[in-house]
């Protein structure tokens, strides 16, 4: 389709398909910006460009990119026909394109035969504004007329048998046709046929692939052997593909070719705007599998090797690497016993090593599985298949098949060290153990990486030992060891400068930076988010950008800076989009604290709208925020219910062995217990949230929550004690590590001591320190409990007057908020003036 909106032809010279491409884009993409980040991987996806990113993310942005941008030129319709043979890296671009494209003029049409769904049980299912048809075999009344209209001379008799063997497939009745017609029985006459022979005693077929062979068997010898030998070649073929594999010379083979035509076997090609002009191509399939069923299995290997050789010979073999490599592996299992058959089947293993790479770099990850491991079964040396299999599980783990990728990382590691390679067995180690650690096997995942580090660093460090000391760094940040997670990152840093690992230094310096926030040092350790993210993105690496953007908007949240942290976590939820990566983008809509403290709580139930309902494992990073978030809004408005049941459905997260996952559940359920009236209960969830600040930090969004829980449960229990250790909590922090919310919500609870104790002077200064404190951060419901609380206590003190503009603000932030719960606590005080409407 890039090819045809460009114009370039299938054989066209590489610098002139460039500059057409390149014209292409500049027409149809006005912002500079996109042009260079769609051009090179169209370039790439088209073979005409090499060096670029293949990760599937950016590959499938970019052609949806272009296609975006036609469909805003005026509406567009992208055809895809015989998905069914379509590889899997389509069928996910198709599926791609049409869950982030839903906002533009964009229709897709498919056509696939039934057999897709073997292959794809779940295509289209819950994808929006999908439309299923499946085309049912014909009533015995329309094919009659399907049959007769055409062929108005056919015997009641003979008009029967069709009928009855064609078993309402339309197929069987144009191929009866085309039969009669190469038999000379119809002669055609405008647009339809008229009998011209004898027809009574035809036989009719009793199969549709009996019915092709007949019809095979009624072309000339000549005709018979060009379509034979171009079945060998596919679907569609060149008249010098043909020449090639069949030894007739091509003025020749063009006469052959324009009879078969006639025949209605194969068409030609002859659309200008096509890159496929001048190829023929069989017009169905069935025709190709029948004619190539014919060849003798040492014919079948001689032509395959023919085409592979043709092919070989054709320039850009990079593009048609893995049309070769069939070649060759068609031909070695043609004859497996032949002479030759060792050569034939090394030729085989190594293009299909070269299609797999090819595949990779296209981020057609289950294509590249797939040939990886069928080049790992022609593999001769044990070193080999190991390589084979690890680059299998790469490619399965990339595409999210745990399961697969698992299974090759193990028989990729008995490979390895069956050969005594021990560097390479704790490479694949490692792989294996980011698998399981996905899985929540985590202490397994962690003794592996361990045992693999002992290993590689004992010899001289590489990319190998540089990628595995930052992603242990990373995951021993969330088992809470610190101490190792520091002692690994730096590590890491220090290979990463020497070995210039852009993608390593990236991650190495994020998990750092959180590790310095956690220990409360946020000014040093945004600083290294921020050139974190820098690195990532001057390097194209939009993973590593993905996750630095998520870490820096959390940061910037735990800062109290949440207008800035809103702001980033948008950048990064646009990011996620433009390359399509649905697992940071559910990440980013679940990045709810700063909306909630801002008081955009419909904007953060649309966003928690937006996260997968089947499998919230898929997004589990998003989902495990959600208590510290989106459960208060549903507690403070009153929906308890939908709070429950969340808790209930992530309640695994209460013993995971990430102690951050553990932390922001045990929050949620302190919020839940309270709004049951089960204040003990929330007192100890609370709690134990708190417990982690020393591992997470006192910043985290789930800390400040579960401290705000912490002490109305102890006032709810009239555990003025309680109430008061926990205020020690933060009178310990030093000024520079004491977050402004922490101190404007224990100001407002200092403020409820100081009234208990009946110091009227120190209650008002507490409480409007705290009220100035949340409205300098702009955190309204919070600063709406403190007016209320404030007015409750003049109220109580007398001074109904003075309460009144307390009780009217906390009214109508409560009101724009929707917290019906705190409205009515608003209107049981006295002495509160009702509002009287204009």
């Amino acid at each position: 389709m890039v090819r045809g909106r460009a114009g370039i032809v299938e054989d066209e010279e590489g610098d002139e398909a460039k500059a057409k491409l390149g014209a292409a884009v500049e027409q149809h993409l006005p912002d500079p910006q996109e042009r260079r980040f769609v051009e090179p991987r169209l370039a790439h996806l088209l073979g005409l460009e090499e060096g670029v990113v293949g990760d599937q993310e950016n590959l499938f942005a970019a052609a949806r990119i272009f296609f975006e941008r036609l469909a805003q030129q005026g509406p567009t319709v992208l055809l895809f026909e015989d998905i069914h043979w379509a590889d899997s890296a389509l069928l996910d671009f198709i599926e791609y394109l049409i869950e982030w494209s839903r906002d533009v003029p964009l229709f897709v049409l498919t056509l696939a035969r039934p057999e897709l769904a073997d292959r794809r049980p779940t295509w289209g299912s819950g994808k929006r504004n999908f439309t299923s048809i499946f085309l049912e075999p014909l009533a015995k009344d329309v094919m009659g007329t399907l049959l007769t209209g055409p062929v108005p001379g056919l015997s009641d008799e003979l008009r029967e048998r069709i009928l009855e063997r064609a078993e309402g497939i339309p197929f069987y009745a144009v191929e009866t046709v085309r039969m009669l017609l190469d038999r000379g029985v119809l002669v055609r006459e405008g647009n339809t046929y008229r009998v011209a022979g004898e027809i009574e005693t035809l036989e009719v077929p009793e199969t549709l692939q009996a019915l092709i062979a007949a019809r095979l068997d009624g072309l000339t010898p000549d005709e018979r052997r060009a379509v034979q030998r171009a079945a060998v070649l596919g679907r569609t073929f060149t008249l010098r593909g043909l020449s090639a594999v069949s030894g007739v010379d091509e003025p020749a083979l063009q006469r052959i070719l324009t009879s078969l035509v006639r025949k209605e076997i194969v068409s030609l090609s002859a659309d200008p705007l096509s890159p496929e002009r001048g190829q023929y191509g069989f017009l169905q399939d069935l025709v190709k599998k029948v004619a190539y069923d014919t060849l003798s299995r040492k014919e079948t290997k001689v032509l395959h090797l023919a085409a592979a050789a043709h092919l070989r010979g054709q320039g850009d073999e990079d593009e048609i690497v893995e049309v070769v490599a069939a070649h060759y592996l068609d031909a070695y299992r043609a004859a497996p016993d032949d002479a030759d058959a060792e050569e034939v089947k090394g030729e085989a293993c190594a293009m299909l090593v070269r299609a797999g790479e090819r595949a990779a770099s296209l981020g057609a990850n289950s294509e590249a599985q797939a040939r990886f491991e069928d080049a790992a079964a022609l593999a001769e040396s044990a070193a080999v298949r190991a390589q084979l299999y690890e680059r299998a599980g790469m490619m399965a783990y990339a595409g999210t098949r745990a399961d697969a990728a698992a299974e090759h990382f193990e028989s990729a590691i008995a490979q390895f060290e069956a050969g005594n390679d021990a560097h390479a067995a704790a490479r694949v180690s490692a792989r294996l153990a980011e698998v399981l650690w996905d899985r929540g096997r985590i202490e397994q995942a962690i003794d592996r990486m361990d045992s693999a580090f002992q290993v590689l660093a004992r010899e001289e460090a590489d990319a190998d030992l540089a990628a595995l000391a930052a992603q242990i760094g990373r995951f021993m940040f969330f088992h809470g060891d610190l101490a190792l997670a520091r002692e690994r990152v730096e590590m890491a840093l220090d290979m990463a400068e020497a070995l210039s690992l852009p993608e390593v230094l990236s991650e190495a310096l994020n998990t750092k930076a959180i590790i310095l926030i956690a220990h409360e040092r946020p000014r040093e350790g945004l600083t290294l988010l921020r050139y974190a993210l820098e690195v990532a993105l001057e390097h194209d690496k939009p993973s590593a950008a993905l996750r630095a953007y998520y870490n820096l908007a959390d940061s910037l949240a735990r800062g109290d800076r949440f207008e800035e942290g809103a702001e980033t976590a948008r950048d990064g939820l646009a990011l996620a989009r433009r390359v399509g990566n649905r697992y940071w983008e559910w990440s980013f809509m679940a990045q709810m604290y700063a909306p909630f403290a801002l008081g955009e709580w419909d904007e953060v139930l649309a966003m928690r709208s937006g996260l997968p309902e089947v499998d919230w494992s898929q997004a589990r990073l998003a989902f495990a925020g959600l208590p510290a978030s989106w459960v208060p809004i549903q507690v403070h408005r009153g929906r308890l219910a939908e709070a429950e049941a969340l808790m209930a459905m992530l309640a695994e997260l209460e013993t995971s062995a990430d102690v951050q996952e553990r932390m922001q559940y045990a929050c949620g359920k302190a919020r839940v217990r309270l709004a049951q009236s089960r204040p003990a209960e929330a007192l100890a969830a609370a709690e134990a949230s708190m417990g982690a600040r020393e591992a997470i930090g006192v910043s985290s969004e789930a800390i400040k929550e579960a401290f705000a829980v912490a002490v109305e449960a102890a006032f709810e229990l009239g555990d003025l004690d309680k109430a008061q250790e926990l205020l020690a909590v933060v009178d310990a922090l030093p000024p520079g590590r004491s977050p402004q919310f922490l101190q404007a919500l224990a100001a407002r609870f200092r403020a409820t001591l100081a009234a208990r104790r009946g110091d009227a002077e120190e209650v008002e200064r507490l409480f409007k320190q705290a009220a100035g404190r949340f409205r300098e951060l702009s955190v309204p419901f919070y600063l709406a409990v403190t007016a209320l609380e404030h007015g409750e206590w003049l109220v109580a003190e007398g001074r109904a007057d003075e309460a009144d503009p307390l009780l009217a603000e906390g009214r109508e932030i409560f009101e724009r908020l929707g917290a019906q719960p705190w409205l009515e606590r608003l209107e049981r005080v006295g002495g509160v003036r009702a509002e009287v409407p204009a």
